[in-house]
């Protein structure tokens, strides 16, 4: 009989700019998983899944999962591995999570994710990032730092499209609001469009709320069986599809007509779609990959949401609030709740699954089926996964 996966339980760290170590904020995020789902039994836990990229080079930690198992009091049976595809890290760890319960090589599997970036040296932050990208054709020429190739994407946009700084400013501005109210935020404040439209320069022509910061924190969740998620008093969220497509790795491979036209996007979801058996008229609430307000816009479009081009229009008219088309980043994205690369899929997870189960903060009416999308490196990966109500029909 064909088994089904749900995403039961989710928790995370306090994200922001930290004292606490690696370690910390993945027992906080792990602690806080398991207490979200009341008589839950951590022994339960079968198996972990740890998504984290810069654990060796930040805080010096290799071999990472068998150290945040020992300190979860965790012992798991069926796995116990790291996986590192950067910011598509905890989604990544969710698919394989997925696929083992589904099989039944697992019955309860956690998925934290998260990373401690802040060091005494700042520069030092961003030297590390150029190892996010291929070292040998495209760092050596500093394009791994994020911030001037999604300003060339926005640029690229604003000349095909006709998209206007005042559109990226609504991303910036809802983001924020949604954030205010949540606890875990790193950013915790409420943005005018004044404040978004003059803010200091980044990169021309995106500016500082355009940007997502650099955040040290970390998620968790826990996949089960649909038999084993029966047991709580709660209603089951499936994980109905999902799609992980890599085109390219260096820049001069890019599979689109241009820097914002996001052909890969584009396969990544019709994958999703086509095993999640829905299309994006279905989804009422969606958590998108915000590293920068052009990517809310461009993934806007690319994920059915609105015709290509129209994304900007899509956001300033407010379809990404709730109330709207479709709300998008709910509890605040990662412009304002931050990005811990490993930590950013279990967030998303966390709150479609709140979403779903009409616990949210920020909650849409009634959503059946919500989507998260992730991007990883620059922008060569893109993973999605579908979540539901209802498991898919077999």
């Amino acid at each position: 009989m064909a088994r089904n996966a749900c995403i039961i339980a989710a928790g995370m760290s306090k994200w922001g700019v930290r004292e606490a170590s690696l370690v910390d904020v993945f027992q906080e995020a792990g602690k806080a998983c398991v207490e979200d789902l009341p008589g839950f039994n951590k022994n339960d836990i079968d198996g972990l899944i740890v998504a984290t990229s810069y654990a060796g080079r930040c805080s010096f930690q290799v071999n990472t999962a068998p150290v945040i198992a020992e300190r979860l009091g965790l012992k798991p049976t069926s796995i116990c591995a790291r996986v590192d595809v950067l910011c598509a890290g905890g989604s990544a760890g969710m698919i394989l999570a997925k696929g083992l319960v589904e099989s039944g090589m697992a019955e309860c599997v956690m998925v934290a994710g998260g990373e401690k970036l802040y060091t005494p040296q700042k520069w030092e932050i961003f030297y590390s990032e150029l190892a996010s990208i291929d070292h040998d054709w495209d760092a050596p020429h500093g394009l791994g730092l994020p911030p001037p190739v999604f300003a060339m994407t926005a640029s690229a946009h604003f000349k095909a499209y006709g998209t206007k700084k005042e559109d990226l400013a609504a991303v910036s501005v809802a983001n924020y609001n949604y954030a205010s109210d949540n606890p875990k935020a790193q950013m915790q404040r409420k943005l005018t469009m004044e404040e978004a439209m003059t803010a200091p320069v980044v990169t021309m022509p995106l500016t500082l709320y355009d940007c997502c910061p650099i955040t040290d924190g970390a998620a968790a969740v826990i996949i089960a069986s649909e038999e084993f998620a029966k047991r709580f008093n709660r209603p089951l969220v499936y994980m109905r599809g999902h799609a992980q497509y890599v085109q390219h790795s260096v820049s001069s491979n890019w599979p689109g007509e241009h820097a914002g036209d996001w052909a890969h996007l584009r396969v990544a979801a019709a994958k999703a779609y086509e095993r999640a058996q829905l299309s994006p008229k279905d989804i009422k609430v969606a958590q998108t990959h915000d590293c920068f307000t052009i990517s809310e816009v461009i993934e806007a479009e690319e994920l059915g949401f609105c015709k290509k081009g129209e994304g900007g229009a899509f956001a300033s008219s407010g379809q990404i609030l709730v109330g709207g088309k479709v709300p998008i980043n709910t509890d605040g994205g990662l412009l304002a709740c931050g990005h811990p690369f490993g930590g950013t899929g279990c967030r998303q997870g966390g709150e479609l699954m709140r979403q779903l189960q009409g616990r949210a903060i920020h909650q849409v009416k009634d959503p059946v089926f919500a989507l998260q999308h992730n991007l990883s490196g620059m922008n060569v990966e893109h993973t999605i996964i579908i979540y539901g109500k209802e498991p898919v029909k077999r």
